[in-house]
């Protein structure tokens, strides 16, 4: 059985070597991201490595074994079911979410899980449209179209986001949107192609750096 600093460790080893990341990650890269020294991660990866779920030199590269891509995956389904949850069910608002799914990522009851799972209906994606992982560790595909992409004229639907920091979401919810708001696209503004956007009959003017940070459909 793994402990929860052991679990946090290889859900973090497997966002830094996954999707836009290298398909491996430095000790001191990983260390900065669990706020924690170098010789503190190097000891956990050693004890990572003798239970066959990581491959790694000392203050090396690491990588995921197949057995630690598969436990990393089953604690990342938990967190995102639970965030759906939270978000849907209860009523937590989207930067309020992952806090407290962190804690309960934690929990080990499998069948909570599937249960929690079907009570949902098996979604796909979390509140940030993050695909979530089925039982077996697959995640459905998504084209990642950011609203810097949309012309002008077209309209489109936010399904998620490149920032899930909760600065970025509380200034969505300031500006009036949420996942699944409908977006037409007014204009782009040539000087700084910052956008002026539609959504539920209100026109928001929107910098550049917002609209490369919304994923929508």
């Amino acid at each position: 059985m793994l402990s929860k600093n052991e679990e946090d460790y290889l859900k973090e080893l497997f966002h830094l070597t996954t999707g836009e990341e290298s398909d491996n990650a430095g000790t001191g890269q990983l260390a900065d991201k669990l706020a924690v020294t170098p010789a503190s991660a190097n000891n956990m990866l050693k004890k990572l490595k003798e239970k066959g779920l990581v491959g790694y030199q000392k203050y090396g590269k690491s990588t995921l074994t197949e057995a630690g891509r598969a436990a990393a995956l089953q604690l990342i389904r938990k967190h995102r079911l639970w965030e759906t949850f939270l978000y849907e069910t209860l009523d937590f608002s989207w930067d309020e979410v992952h806090e407290v799914a962190e804690q309960l990522e934690h929990i080990r009851s499998e069948k909570l899980i599937e249960k929690l799972d079907k009570f949902l209906d098996y979604p796909e994606f979390d509140p940030h449209g993050d695909p979530i992982p089925d039982a077996q560790g697959n995640m459905a595909p998504r084209k990642k179209l950011t609203l810097a992409e949309i012309p002008v004229g077209q309209a489109c639907r936010i399904i998620g986001v490149r920032d899930s920091s909760a600065l970025f979401l509380q200034y969505i919810s300031e500006l009036g949107l949420s996942l699944k708001s409908e977006i037409t696209v007014l204009e782009k503004i040539a000087f700084d192609n910052s956008l002026r956007i539609l959504s539920e009959g209100r026109e928001i003017q929107v910098s550049e750096k917002f609209s490369l940070h919304v994923f929508v459909r």
